[in-house]
Formats: C-alpha cells, sequence, structure tokens
C-alpha cells in the first residue's frame, strides 16, 4: 500500500515550492478498494423477482388471506424449444466462438507438425523397441 501512496503524490510532497511560483504542493488523497469483500451483495433481478398481483381484486384478496401477496406459479409446460432453432443457435455459438481462437500461422503450424511427426516416431520407435525385446524374452523363456 505504501507504494499506491508514494505514486500519488508529486516526486516532492514536502510541500516546498519546486516550480519557482511561490506556491506549495500538497498530498493528494489516494481511494483504495477495501482488501476484503464487505459481504454486502447487489441485489440482481429485482425487477424481474417482483411478485405483485395482477389486478387489484387479487391483492385484496392476498392481503386479506395472508397479508402478503402469493407467488404465482409458472406453466410447468412452458413453451416447447423448437428444434430447427436450437441447432441454428448453436452453430452461430459455434461460429463466434471458433472467430475468438487464434489460429497459427504458416510457420507455426509447420513448427507444429514437425514437432508432432518427431514425436511419433520417437514413440513408434520406443514401442516397437520394447515390443521386440519382450517378444525375444518370451521366446528366451519358453523356447519356442
Amino acid at each position: 500500500m505504501s507504494d499506491e501512496r508514494e505514486g500519488a503524490g508529486s516526486a516532492d510532497d514536502t510541500g516546498t515550492d519546486t516550480d519557482g511560483t511561490g506556491e506549495t504542493r500538497g498530498q493528494t488523497a489516494v481511494v483504495t478498494r477495501p482488501l476484503r469483500p464487505t459481504g454486502k451483495r447487489a441485489r440482481r433481478g429485482v425487477a424481474e423477482s417482483t411478485d405483485e398481483p395482477e389486478t387489484a381484486a387479487e391483492a385484496a384478496a392476498a392481503v386479506e388471506a395472508g397479508g402478503k401477496a402469493k407467488k404465482v406459479k409458472k406453466d410447468a409446460s412452458g413453451p416447447s424449444r423448437n428444434p430447427i432453432m436450437f441447432v441454428v443457435n448453436y452453430l452461430k455459438q459455434v461460429v463466434a466462438e471458433l472467430r475468438k481462437v487464434i489460429w497459427p500461422n504458416r510457420k507455426q503450424m509447420v513448427s507444429y507438425t514437425t514437432v508432432v511427426l518427431v514425436f511419433l516416431v520417437f514413440m513408434v520407435a520406443l514401442i516397437a523397441g520394447a515390443d521386440y525385446g519382450l517378444a525375444r524374452l518370451v521366446s528366451l523363456v519358453f523356447g519356442t
């Protein structure tokens, strides 16, 4: 925190005259955020979650019944999803994600391909050598 306060003021915060105008410069205040959250959460969706009755009769009945308006349950069946629009939306999202990808240029692609092919040759040789060695060991043990 001392770094922030040191960088917030001028280079000379002593209050002395440095520019020759006769004015003194003071230290500026630094506003910092708290290090830990305060525990208060912003209420999201307040407008969406209001359970106000639609008519005056419903409001009067709710107040007489229990003092509070009852929550209106949504229809359980809900609207059916259009499978064609689902696929179209999915494809739009795929294209949007592919646009975010940083594609390699030709030089990087050749380099990456070379590394993969060299690794594959090494692994094939390693497994072939292990297979050959184990086959010779089995033939020596069982004498075929």
